[in-house]
This record gives C-alpha cells, structure tokens and sequence, in this order.
C-alpha cells in the first residue's frame, strides 16, 4: 500500500470521525457533563482491561501515551483503524430497553523521524459523546396527564500531533497536541395530553473548539529476557479557547441565553507499569485521575466529582518466532474500574475484556479483535438506573518497510 492510498484512507476516515458522536452511544449516562468519555487506547490495549500509560510495544500505535512512539522500529510506518459494534441493555423502575450502536473508533499513523530517537504519531480520535432518549408519565391533580421526554446527541472529536523523543537508552519523552471540536444538544420537554394545558421545552447547546497538549514519560530496562516500563502522563487544567452556550425555553415566550468562556478541560494525570518476559508473556497496570472538580463547568466548580480508573491487563503468545500460526497468536484479558464524574448520580463503571490478536502471513499486519462488557450503574434494585453493553471492536494494525534503501 503507497503513501497516496494511506492519505485517502486518513481523509475518509476524518470524514466519517465529523459524524462519529452522532451513534457511538445510547446510554443514559451519556447526559452528564460532556459525554460519555474515551481513553483513546488502541484495541490491542483495549483487550488488556484499558491499560496504556506503562505499555510500550513496536505492534501498537498508543496515542495516550506520547512517550512510547520511538518504540516503533526505525524502517517502518505503522497505520491504525478501528470500528466497534456496541449493544447496551438498561433499566430502571420504567423497564428495559435496550440498542444496537455501531461507528468508526478511531484512525492513528505513527513513524519514526530519526533512526530509534524521534518518532512522530497523528490521528483522529473521539474524546467524547452522548447519545440518550428517555421519558417519564404521570398524573397532576388526577386530572391533567403529562410526559416528560429527555433527549441528547452530539459528542467532541480530536484531531492530535505527536512527537517522542528518546533521551538515552531508558528514558522518552513525548508530548501529543490536540485540536478539539464538536457540540452537544440536550432538549427537554413536557406535554399533557389535556388541550387546554400548554406544554414546555427547553434545549441546551453548547459548541466549543480548543487545543490542548498531554506530556508523557516512560522509564524502561531490559535484563536479560525481562523488560519493565514504568510511565507517566499529564494534561494541565484548560479553558476552552471557544465556546458558545446557547439556551431556548418555549412556554409563552421564547428566552435565550448566551454564555461563553465557562468551560473547561481537567488536570489530568495518570501512571502505569508493565513488565514483559521475552516477547511472550506482558501484564500492566495502571491508574489515571480527571481532576472534574475543580474543573469549571457552567461557570461552576460544584458541579462534577474526580474520575478516577484502574486497569490491569495480561498478554500471553506461545512463541512470536514459530512457524505455528496458533504459537504466533496473541491471547488477551483484562479488567477495569471507573468512577463516574456526574455529581449529581454516581454510577461507577466495571468492565472486562478479551481479545485475539491474529498476524497475517505476508505482511506485518495483526488484526486485533477484542469484547468488552461493562456494567454501569447499580448492582441491584430496580428503582436505580443501570446498564450492561457489550462492545466488539475490531481494528487493523498495518506495519510496513518503508524507510529503507532498496538494492538493484
């Protein structure tokens, strides 16, 4: 595949990225603050419980952590597509339902800029999105009968640039620069059925564009058959360079309000470790905070809770140099932990993963397909909102020699 062909892919890719908020999601949770919110990791990482911060592998191209691109080998440009089919069941005392999402993940490139000492990565990435219908009857007095519909849609993509550099033969540094875009609509409304009540509706929309940076680290050694990387990342607080608020109430009259400049992005921060044993068998572990409460949000800093999320994962391949294609295959597990950032309802999140990674025979192309299955919300009681989806992510992680010297 030539350079050309790679371009259009990225451009079609970002494309289809403009519309991704629109059904990557129907959880009702999706209502809070900004979304439903994404760690950007690569599907191969996914498989392994969400880990990412510790991991550093010349197989994956991991945008969350800007300091593992000169991991990649030196003679070859990596290219990274995902797509995920997501089905999601949820209840509360009005019943279950449930629905079918499917969308594009994400779109990564990375290569090397100078020999294993400058690498750089750039991609499309979603960081959030919302996706909810919900409705609610009732009676007034016995005598006037009402619903309550609650609808939102829309979520923020990432444009990002990233460089690595490595310092000496154990330290990196990278950082990754991101260009974010997108809005979000909210409507609720009320209706009677009675003619002679009027009903109400008010919706919320807020469009922001901004930039924002993430500085990484990773510390690794190798002993002999056994390598350990330790890593780091951090976002600094960031206000929105533009945002627009507008909300419309229809009663009698019609009532708009602008507000802009009341928004912001968290302090972030996270670290991880992982250790790996001849190329065979890899385990991580990380953690990552979203400092959400002294984040403004609506000009306020009451409104969202810490977002804190612990993964562990494991990696296991028989023999990466068998002629097998079993001994070659890649055998992933994981689990994480999710606090929500909604202060107004707590709806912690636990997940569990599997995947396989597959390596074609001719190119050095693996295509990675991973099954996640998250429970939201509460364990049991029926008056408590809760969710159970199950997503497949598939993705196509394309390696191939391009920076090399062809003999005659």
């Amino acid at each position: 595949m030539n350079f050309k062909r790679y371009i259009v892919i990225v451009v079609a890719a970002m494309m289809a990225m403009g519309a991704w908020a629109q059904n990557a999601t129907s959880s009702p949770s999706s209502r809070f603050g900004y979304g439903e919110l994404n760690d950007n990791l690569p599907g191969a990482y996914r498989a392994m419980g969400g880990v990412g911060l510790g991991m550093r592998s010349n197989k994956a191209i991991n945008s969350a952590q800007p300091a593992s691109y000169t991991a990649c080998d030196s003679l070859t440009f990596m290219f990274d597509i995902a797509g995920s089919f997501l089905y999601t069941s949820y209840g509360d005392s009005y019943g279950e339902r449930s629905r079918l999402n499917g969308n594009l993940e994400y779109v990564t490139l990375q290569f090397p800029l100078w020999r294993q000492y400058i690498a750089l990565s750039a991609g499309v990435t979603p960081y959030s999105a919302m996706g909810y219908e919900l409705s609610e009857s009732g009676v007034v007095d016995t005598a006037y009968h009402y619903t309550h519909t609650y609808s939102g849609e829309g979520g923020f993509t990432q444009v990002y640039g990233g460089l690595s550099f490595n310092i000496c033969n154990w330290v990196a540094l990278g950082a990754n620069v991101y260009y974010m875009f997108g809005d979000l609509t909210k409507i609720r409304s009320q209706y009677f059925a009675e003619s002679d009540v009027k009903g109400a509706s008010q919706k919320d929309y807020l469009r922001v564009n901004s930039l924002r940076v993430r500085y990484g680290l990773q510390l690794f050694h190798t002993f002999g058959k056994h390598t350990v990387v330790l890593g780091g990342v951090f976002e600094n607080k960031q206000r929105f360079s533009r945002s627009e608020y507008l909300q419309l109430e229809t009663t009698t009259n019609d009532t708009v309000s602008v507000m802009s400049n009341c928004f912001e992005m968290p302090m972030t921060y996270g670290a991880g470790v992982s250790y790996n044993y001849a190329d065979r068998l890899t385990v991580g572990l990380d953690y990552q905070c979203q400092d959400w409460s002294n984040t403004l949000y609506f000009d306020a800093t009451s409104k969202l809770r810490n977002r804190d999320r612990w993964s562990l994962g494991v990696e296991y391949r028989n023999d990466p140099t068998s002629r097998k294609y079993v001994d070659r295959m890649c055998w992933r597990l994981g689990a994480n932990y999710t606090t929500s950032y909604a202060m107004s309802q707590s709806m912690p999140e636990f997940g569990v993963s599997a995947g396989l990674g597959l390596p074609l025979r001719t190119i050095g192309t693996v295509i990675n397909a991973t099954v996640e299955y998250v429970h939201r919300g509460a364990m049991s009681g029926k008056d408590q909102l809760s969710e159970n989806s199950v997503r497949l992510v598939v993705n196509a992680s394309i390696a191939e020699h391009w920076f090399f010297k062809r003999k005659l």
